[in-house]
């Protein structure tokens, strides 16, 4: 065999077609275009699917099935995959630097597929109740990081728990001094109205008084009142 005899198999290649080139070659003329029309036209476009403003084929059925947006986050891992390392804990970076899990994942979980051998602590990493108990009998150890979480979780919980009980209290105590606050503040209005009328009939006795006491003053000196004075001077024109 040489490089200048190679060639492509029969068949593979075939003969562009070459249109427009009279009616005896089949594909003259309209060039295979048909006539008229949008799809006739040189720069005629339709997008896939278009079906000439109609709503289209993919839009007219319903849409079905689901795809998970965590998927690929997880992996499966088989329990003689995790036999076959050699380190004593088996956590997802040493999966990773295995090749058994890609370096995208974000977790793993072992499955109970084929057998272990030797005993192997797995640590941070999801394990099947099978897998567990395979494990366990060779002697190897499970540290799974669903029981910390859920430890975790079930701490957080009952601290917010807590907050917010504490929370109520408080307002409960706010609400019942505010209550308590309003009757005092009623009275004291109504107080200080009172007080004021006290003052005002007091400032009033004590300008009659004073009027009084003028008016007794002018009669023991012997000088007389405005209205006496008046009559006298009418009396004296009179005359």
């Amino acid at each position: 065999m040489r490089l200048n005899s190679l060639k492509p198999a029969p068949g593979a290649k075939h003969l562009r077609k070459r249109v427009g080139r009279g009616i005896g070659s089949g594909h003259g003329k309209t060039a295979g275009l048909g006539h008229k029309g949008q799809k006739a036209r040189s720069g005629g476009y339709h997008k896939v699917g278009f079906e000439g403003g109609q709503m289209p084929l993919q839009r007219r059925l319903p849409k079905r099935g689901f795809v998970s947006l965590s998927d690929g986050l997880t992996v499966e891992v088989r329990l003689f995959q995790v036999n076959g390392i050699k380190a004593e804990t088996v956590d997802l970076a040493s999966l990773k630097q295995a090749g058994i899990v890609p370096h995208g994942a974000l977790r793993a979980k072992v499955i109970l597929a084929g057998k272990i051998e030797r005993a192997v602590k797995l640590q941070g990493v999801l394990v099947t109740k099978g897998a567990r108990a395979a494990i366990e009998a060779a002697g190897g150890s499970v540290v799974a990081p669903v029981a910390d979480q859920a430890a975790a979780s079930a701490g957080k919980r009952a601290q917010k728990a807590k907050l917010a009980v504490e929370k109520a209290k408080a307002v409960a105590a706010r609400v019942e001094a505010a209550a308590k606050a309003e009757p005092a503040a009623k009275v004291q209005p109504g107080g200080a109205k009172k007080a004021k009328g006290n003052e005002k009939a007091e400032s009033a006795s004590g300008a009659a008084t004073e009027s009084g006491a003028k008016g007794e003053a002018g009669t023991k000196t012997g000088g007389k009142p405005r209205g006496a004075a008046k009559d006298s001077s009418a009396k004296e024109k009179g005359k």
